[in-house]
């Protein structure tokens, strides 16, 4: 019984691996070779060396120490992302210079290496690093969704607006715009100790634990996220002209950035317009707003009489929803209006939501030893931390306690707004 359930697990391993190979490959196929090795910024990497970096992941951690020579000597040099313990790398600005190798010589680094693994699979069955091709498929999994966003900031900066996916279908019922969500209500919860953290089986990143007790006073969270209908109010009552309900951080980057509304918004004859995936769209005002930074998320919340929540009161609110929502539908890559209803909805998917949280380690938290411990605890500074997944993600990836986080000016992640009080 034993060696049945471990041959279950084994193949269920080998299923995902492949399944989630073959989905980045997909995510590239609308793509001209010219659309893969453009870089539009610092924080951003072109297509290319994403789809070779999650490629290095598995021959560094997988096949090198399971006696597998480098398939090149210098795609460690070239791929490596941040892991100090691996070696030296090419400076992340400058990944854009790095045209060769080209697509054609990375898909065969690609088929390379899963050929590699599935002899493993295969062969060697015993000597599967099973927790680290788990680990390499989540992390591929979080490199398809950067795919997506940085390839939302590269054709953003093209005056054609080109359009990577014509989009399929209406927003949802009632038109394009979908159905007024009603109403903004907020849900109550009591106060008391709880605990937060990820526990029990299935995969979490190390910094989802270790598992620990709270103490979460009386709040409220709002049911929805905030829509761009409710913002436009916020920018209509001079949101982005007055210091008052900023953060001086946030004052300060408004002004030096001249922000006037989220990122990709464009007026066009009085009327506000995003770009998207799909193209240029008049902005819907039952949509959740998004990419929006932390400061602005902030401002808004201070705008309305309210604030974001804390990680804790996300993660405490979220933890008996299943987590299900609108993630990556390859037909659909944007935030859709949140159904009327009563109670939580929207919690995962759509949009990331700011929190007020500082992204700092959980008590207790160990970074695991050797290259794969640089994974999440080096970053644990000048972050704040996000939740629920977006319109990007792909399905099954997220859970209640999922940390996503960003410095707080980041915008070109589909993040949005919860309100709290």
């Amino acid at each position: 019984m034993k060696s049945r359930t471990d041959a279950l697990r084994r193949d269920a391993l080998r299923e995902r691996y492949h399944r989630v190979r073959a989905a980045t490959l997909r995510l590239a196929e609308p793509l001209t070779p010219e659309d893969c090795v453009a870089q539009s910024m610092a924080e951003a990497s072109r297509i290319h060396w994403q789809v070779a970096h999650t490629t290095l992941f598995f021959d560094t951690f997988a096949l090198q120490p399971a006696g597998c020579p480098p398939y090149h000597p210098q795609f460690g040099f070239l791929f490596n992302s941040y892991y100090e313990a691996v070696g030296a790398r090419v400076a992340r600005d400058r990944r854009g210079l790095m045209t060769r190798p080209g697509l054609a010589e990375i898909e065969r680094y690609r088929r390379h290496v899963d050929a590699e693994i599935e002899r493993l699979f295969v062969d060697e069955p015993a000597s599967l690093p099973r927790d680290l091709l788990m680990l390499g498929t989540h992390h591929e999994e979080q490199h398809q969704e950067l795919m997506l966003t940085d390839l939302k900031h590269l054709f953003a900066q093209n005056p054609l607006r080109p359009v990577y996916r014509e989009r399929a279908s209406p927003a949802g019922p009632g038109g394009i715009g979908g159905r007024d969500p009603g109403a903004l209500r907020f849900t109550p919860f009591s106060e008391g100790v709880r605990a937060i953290g990820h526990a029990g089986a299935g995969f979490a990143f190390d910094n989802e634990g270790p598992r620990h007790k709270v103490f979460v006073a009386d709040f409220e969270l709002a049911e929805r996220p905030v829509t761009n209908a409710e913002y436009l109010e916020f920018m209509a009552d001079g949101g982005y002209a007055r210091p008052e309900p900023w953060l001086s951080d946030g004052w300060t980057r408004v002004q030096a950035q001249g922000w006037q509304a989220p990122l990709y918004w464009e007026l066009r004859d009085g009327r506000w317009w995003s770009f998207t995936l799909s193209g240029m769209r008049p902005i819907e005002p039952y949509e959740p707003v998004c990419h929006v930074s932390f400061y602005e998320a902030d401002a808004y919340a201070r705008w309305a009489g309210a604030r974001l929540p804390t990680e804790a009161e996300w993660e405490v609110a979220a933890e008996p929803v299943p987590p299900e929502g609108q993630f990556c539908d390859e037909a659909h890559l944007h935030p859709r209006p949140t159904p009327p209803g009563t109670g939580l909805r929207a919690l995962f998917g759509d949009v990331w939501e700011w929190t007020a949280s500082p992204y700092t380690p959980y008590p207790g938290f160990r970074p695991a030893a050797g290259a794969v411990g640089e994974y999440n605890g080096k970053f644990m500074a000048n972050q704040m931390v996000l939740r629920g997944g977006s319109c990007v993600s792909p399905p099954g990836h997220l859970r209640a306690s999922y940390r996503n986080f960003f410095p707080p000016e980041a915008r070109w992640q589909f993040s949005g707004i919860r309100l709290a009080r």
